[in-house]
């Protein structure tokens, strides 16, 4: 497990990054070196008055980059690269991110997300905005390579109704398009929602997934099990199932046990209502049928350079 200080250091890299500094414009702001910089990101004893300055120059608090009580993520960079830190120390993720993990996805679902994601309202096409997703797409695969070289004990909850709204509306960031480039965004969800059947009737290890028929809130959580406590992180940010976000909204983080046992007791009570197995693929292969997407001819969208 991390020692304090070294998760004092994650947590600034993540804040840095979350505004696009360097560790060069850091130091600056600070009047230290960009070795320094980093040896407090790796873990080095810093001081509470350079903690105080560090908070200003990053926008938050000394007791966000301590940890005590809840750490705050207005920018979605900080908030997945500061998931993806946690989930390098986890046991086991328990996650409900609509209208699917990224886990979940397929090796073609990047590219399909890259291009809804800079399609977003409004439409920001500056290399800045591209780098930004870019960087998110980055993070989201260097965890989802991690948790599989690490066989990471994964409880993921899908729900029926958000993957039904996501197969009329396609992996899209708007709505004006043409109708041959929606029919093949629409392709591209089915595409996924088939790897997704293939996952649960193949059960690979530690892939555990719940299916659920009710209506749940657009906000996504996960909930990180490790040795010694358990993360929560809530977040308004999405990658999918509506348009996505990935603009607006704070997420947070804490381990604080108040809100950490309120979600152990909720994702206890949907498990036990989840489908699962055979009966989970059924069901989603009906909505398939319902969807109506065809699938001859279907191309794949290359990569966007």
């Amino acid at each position: 497990m991390a020692s304090q200080f070294e998760e004092i250091g994650r947590r600034l890299k993540a804040y840095r990054m979350g505004k696009g500094l360097t560790a060069d414009a850091i130091a600056d702001d600070l009047g230290i070196s960009r070795a320094a910089v980093y040896r407090i990101e790796t873990g080095d004893v810093v001081k509470i008055e350079t903690l105080e300055k560090l908070a200003v120059v990053l926008g938050t608090t000394v007791a966000s980059l301590l940890g005590a009580g809840v750490e705050y993520y207005a920018s979605p960079i900080s908030y997945f690269e500061r998931m993806r830190q946690i989930e390098a120390d986890a046991d086991q993720v328990v996650a409900h991110f609509p209208p699917l993990s990224y886990l979940l996805t397929s090796d073609a679902f990047p590219a399909y997300l890259k291009r809804s994601l800079l399609e977003t309202p409004p439409h920001v096409h500056e290399k800045a905005a591209e780098s930004d997703v870019d960087l998110i797409i980055s993070i989201l695969d260097e965890r989802k390579q991690s948790s599989q070289q690490r066989r990471l004990s994964v409880v993921n909850f899908v729900n029926l109704l958000e993957i039904e709204r996501w197969l009329k509306l396609g992996i899209v960031g708007r709505f004006d398009m043409s109708g041959p480039e929606l029919a093949e965004r629409r392709r591209a969800a089915r595409d996924e929602v088939e790897h997704l059947i293939t996952l649960i009737e193949s059960e690979p290890m530690g892939i555990q997934i719940g299916l659920l028929e009710e209506v749940l809130p657009n906000t996504a959580f996960q909930l990180f099990r490790t040795a010694e406590k358990t993360y929560l992180c809530v977040s308004p940010f999405r990658l999918g199932g509506d348009l996505p976000n990935i603009r607006s909204g704070v997420a947070t983080v804490t381990a604080d046990l108040e809100p950490v046992q309120l979600y152990e007791r909720l994702v206890d009570d949907l498990w036990k209502r989840a489908r699962k197995g055979r009966e989970a693929a059924d069901l989603l292969r009906t909505v398939l049928s319902r969807s109506a997407i065809g699938v001859p001819g279907r191309r794949r969208i290359a990569t966007p350079a």
